[in-house]
């Protein structure tokens, strides 16, 4: 009975991750509190797997890679990058590739996409080539760079911890990188030679000359004896109607406007909506509708800004309406539209949901867009002017205190996860980054399934049920021989990091991979292995991250990353098969 209803939460989970309604960490707490009210863990056994040091050695990588991140030590390395590609357009996606990938070998692998889609989108604008050639590489070369290090995914690290957990020996910081960079090297040169010739062509969307066949730009002047004199932007017919209003030109000032702003007479209100708002407005008495030529060069100033801005998974607005995120309330931005897998939305704008790897037209102040930009809020999809001393200080001092975490880690001077907790105290002391901010880049949603995914493994074998599923895969595969058994266990990893993350697949995965190494009497770490690299290296759709943040700028399709990622996953499932085995013999 405890193995079919252990068995029946874990499809269950599954499925719940599958439909992504339901936040990550709150399926993973409500699996460890009906596994405690059932009686199958205690609650100290439900709640073991948040007290591994590995959970706080992730947490600071978080926030030394944030540190990083704010000081501008990665637009330092992307600005050496594309100063050295600029003029070698055949062998670019090949040093793009290379580069990233040894970034994620020790950052997160979101991060670094994250900070390479912006000056890709540029450096492709200048070369006058696709984007969409260039953006998947990126994506998958920080997906494959993770393989190479212990800390390069959250992952290794989950993986790392349930071994340690468990009584086996953890794996070491360059433990199997040998088998990583194998990895990276035939996914780079795939994806440079055929990979490329797969990759689709398509044309970078402009979503202002999109808005302008859409919509009308139009400056309505207030006359003296107008009913909007003296009310709010919000409260006016004009915005009733449904049109936007986005600038106020008052006495030769032209300033961003305020739903909240008194509409004053001779006020110029340079409005958006469609032909159909604009009619219905033309007769209201007291107003004039000017010309529309100058209003669209009206909507920039030179205190005045319109931007792209791609949309993190990390952002906590993703998920609600433009209304609900109170984009004007909080940033000072307008959002005028949205562009989501190469269509431009922009009807009623405020009630569309936010969406991971949307990019978002915005309006707003210069000053309040470089700021968010220095803090990491979004990423903004323009030519990226570089300034990479803005901050030389913390710069140094944070890529310092990381380097000198990996090699303390390394050479066994002092635990990983102190050497990474010491290096975050250390940012944070030295002011590299401030309290509250460490704690807000932490991914919180990640170590919660992880620690508890880890319990919900210990309730897999209390009761039986990893036994069980050992025992049917085993009976399944085992006449064809261990490495038969070994090769499923990575394919069926591999499958289920399609709908759920590759954390939680793996965590799946691995506790059933152990019994069954145990049952045929094979090495436990070479099935370990197998499952954490088969959990990192499935490319057959844009689920990752890392995908999703270029699903959008590239415009491509889902059959696009399937047409792609499939191949490259096959040629990466053969390596793992030939390459785990030798480095880590059955």
């Amino acid at each position: 009975m405890e193995i079919a209803l252990v068995l029946g939460l874990l499809v269950v989970a599954v499925a719940l991750f599958a439909t992504e309604k339901i936040p990550v960490d709150v399926i993973t707490i409500g699996l460890l509190l009906v596994l405690t009210m059932l009686g199958i863990l205690t609650p100290t056994e439900a709640f073991s797997g948040f007290g591994s040091d590995f959970i706080i050695m992730l947490a600071a990588i978080f926030v030394v890679g944030a540190a990083m991140q704010k000081a501008g030590v990665l637009d330092i390395v992307g600005h050496k990058l594309f100063s050295m590609t600029r003029s070698r357009t055949r062998t670019l996606p090949t040093i793009l590739m290379s580069a990233v990938s040894v970034l994620s070998a020790f950052m997160n692998n979101t991060t670094v996409t994250a900070m390479f889609v912006a000056p890709v989108v540029g450096l492709a604008r200048k070369l006058k080539i696709s984007p969409s050639k260039l953006l998947m590489p990126v994506a998958f070369a920080s997906i494959l760079g993770g393989t190479c290090t212990v800390i390069g995914t959250s992952t290794n690290v989950a993986v790392n911890a349930y071994l340690a957990k468990n009584g086996f020996e953890p794996f070491g910081m360059f433990d199997f990188a040998p088998i990583g960079l194998v990895l990276c090297v035939i996914g780079i040169l795939f994806l440079a030679t055929i990979g490329m010739r797969l990759l689709p062509d398509y044309q970078e969307v402009d979503m202002m000359q999109d808005l302008r066949q859409q919509h009308y730009f139009t400056e309505i002047l207030v006359q003296e004896k107008s009913s909007l004199v003296g009310r709010k932007i919000r409260q006016t017919v004009i915005s009733q109607i449904g049109l936007q209003v986005l600038n106020i030109i008052r006495e030769g000032r032209n300033s961003i406007a305020d739903a909240d702003a008194i509409v004053q007479a001779n006020d110029i209100l340079l409005v958006e909506g469609s032909l159909t708002e604009l009619l219905k407005v033309k007769d209201t008495n007291g107003i004039d509708i000017l010309a529309d030529a100058k209003a669209a060069d009206d909507l920039v100033s030179d205190d005045i800004q319109i931007v792209e801005l791609l949309i993190l998974p990390t952002n906590d607005f993703v998920g609600r309406t433009v209304k609900e995120a109170e984009f004007k309330r909080r940033f000072g931005l307008t959002v005028i539209a949205i562009n989501r897998e190469g269509q431009t939305l922009s009807e009623k704008i405020g009630a569309t949901e936010i969406k991971s790897g949307d990019r978002l037209l915005v309006q707003g102040p210069a000053d309040t867009i470089r700021f968010r930009q220095s803090f990491s809020d979004f990423v903004v999809l323009q030519e990226h002017n570089y300034e990479p001393s803005r901050s030389g200080r913390n710069a140094a001092l944070s890529a310092s205190f990381f380097a000198t975490a990996i090699l303390l880690g390394t050479f066994n001077i002092i635990p990983l996860s102190i050497a990474f907790l010491l290096a975050a105290f250390l940012c944070v002391l030295f002011k590299c980054i401030k309290p509250t901010e460490a704690y807000e880049k932490i991914e919180w949603n990640l170590l919660v399934l992880i620690g508890g995914m880890s319990s919900f493994g210990v309730a897999l074998q209390k009761t039986g049920a990893a036994e069980f599923l050992a025992d049917n895969i085993n009976a399944l595969f085992s006449g064809m021989g261990p490495l038969a058994v070994l090769a499923a266990y990575v394919v069926l990893t591999m499958l289920l990091t399609q709908p759920m993350s590759n954390a939680a697949a793996a965590l799946v995965v691995l506790p059933v991979a152990l019994e069954s190494a145990g049952a045929l009497d094979v090495n436990p770490v070479t099935f370990a292995l197998g499952v954490m690299m088969g959990a990192s290296v499935s490319l057959i759709t844009p689920f990752e991250p890392s995908c999703i943040l270029v699903y959008g700028p590239g415009r491509y399709k889902f059959m696009d990353f399937f047409k792609v990622g499939s191949m490259a996953t096959i040629l990466l499932f053969v390596a793992i098969m030939m390459l785990v085995p030798i480095f880590y013999p059955l």
